[in-house]
């Protein structure tokens, strides 16, 4: 940036950097970078793991070594011992979460569509929602016993209040212009519905799905822990209480990829969902 000053006129010059002048070359080099401190950070940490270990920094014996979890990981899986606990996990969250989503969409949609219908059932909904969810779980154990139902249940009750939150938020904040031109334009309750207040409020709503995704797998996991027979939750607790450590922590890693692989997933949606939207990850970042 260079001033020139003939005379007593100031004039203001700025030059274009590179980011002007070679847009997509600098975007690439800006996405390599965010790519290797996201792998560095935790390649770091692990290292420093593994050589707390090895230099008795460390019990290994109460925190094993990552080689020695990986080691142990490897034969679970390869034996076919991992899958089972896997497998039960993840499908009571896919099952919970779209219960959850469907039904938190459907009514917070409703409610912040009728003023009336929000000021009947909010107050109520409040004040079920500061009640922690695992305290629920004896409840949805006397409704539907022992099994997948209150592990179901549970995760869809979790999923329902943070996609009910954030559905009947976004609709509220549509800007009354944007439904003030769908009126003018005389659009149908379904064309104000498709054409207004989905594409205004569906990428909030994909926030709040988004969040619901990670906290869906922790309640899932804790919920493993108190009233199931398999799991990952009943994995981790189960070899704590044998001391097999290099077991709970092989359940540890299952849960923290199943948590990160599903949260993307529900994030890759929203991008194919919102073209429109502005990305949180990508081309055009800074």
């Amino acid at each position: 940036m260079t001033t020139i000053t003939p005379g007593r006129t100031s004039v203001l010059v700025r030059r274009p950097g590179p980011r002007e002048l070679h847009p997509v070359r600098t975007h690439r080099r800006r996405r390599a970078l965010e790519l290797s401190l996201a792998a560095a950070v935790p390649l770091t940490l692990v290292l420093l793991w593994q050589l707390a270990a090895a230099q008795t920094w460390i019990d290994d014996r109460v925190y094993p070594a990552p080689s020695t979890i990986l080691a142990d990981g490897w034969d679970r899986a390869a034996a076919g011992d991992l899958w089972p606990d896997v497998w039960a996990t993840l499908r009571r969250v896919v099952a919970g979460y779209a219960l959850g989503t469907a039904a938190g969409y459907a009514l917070g949609l409703l409610m912040g569509s009728l003023s009336l219908v929000r000021a009947a059932l909010e107050p109520l909904l409040d004040a079920l929602y500061v009640v922690p969810k695992l305290a629920l779980l004896p409840v949805f154990l006397n409704m539907f016993g022992l099994g997948e139902g209150p592990q179901v249940a549970l995760v869809a009750t979790t999923v329902f209040f943070f996609v009910w939150i954030s559905t009947m938020s976004a609709v509220i904040a549509v800007p009354t212009g944007h439904r003030d031109a769908g009126r003018v334009f005389g659009a149908s309750p379904w064309q104000m519905f498709r054409h207004v207040l989905l594409p205004a409020s569906l990428p909030s709503v994909l926030v709040g799905a988004r969040i619901a995704a990670g906290v869906a797998v922790l309640v899932i996991v804790a919920s493993e822990q108190i009233a199931a027979t398999n799991g990952l939750g009943h994995l981790i607790f189960d070899s704590r209480a044998l001391f097999q450590n290099d077991v709970m922590f092989v359940g540890i890693v299952c849960v923290a990829v199943l948590g990160v692989v599903f949260s993307e997933l529900v994030r890759i949606v929203g991008r194919l969902l919102t073209p429109w939207a502005p990305r949180d990850r990508g081309r055009g970042q800074s």
